[in-house]
């Protein structure tokens, strides 16, 4: 399962910066990779940590903005379709990366 977020966040002040700072930093401490500009990614194995992650990002939204969470099943995520470009193969995004060595 996937969980994507999406957000479009103000950055006028100098609070709002901070605040998309801190947003950002949230989601990758928790695990998510940058798919586009505003668009990030995570797996997770089943809906209860679906759940807590979702929790995660509601406890840190910002004040002000759209902060958008979709959650999609691997087979709808490997459906995705590239229009444009590539897959960014440095991230590790498949479940081998939840191997504990």
């Amino acid at each position: 399962m996937r969980i994507l977020v999406f957000f479009d966040l103000p950055v006028q002040t100098s609070e709002d910066m901070r605040n998309y700072r801190l947003f950002r930093k949230t989601l990758l401490k928790n695990g998510f990779f940058m798919m586009q500009e505003s668009v990030y990614c995570r797996m997770v194995l089943n809906p209860s940590i679906e759940k807590s992650v979702v929790d995660t990002i509601r406890k840190a939204k910002p004040p002000a903005g759209l902060v958008q969470v979709l959650s999609v099943t691997e087979k709808q995520f490997s459906k995705m379709e590239f229009l444009v470009g590539k897959s960014n193969k440095e991230v590790i995004d498949t479940d081998e990366r939840l191997v504990i060595l």
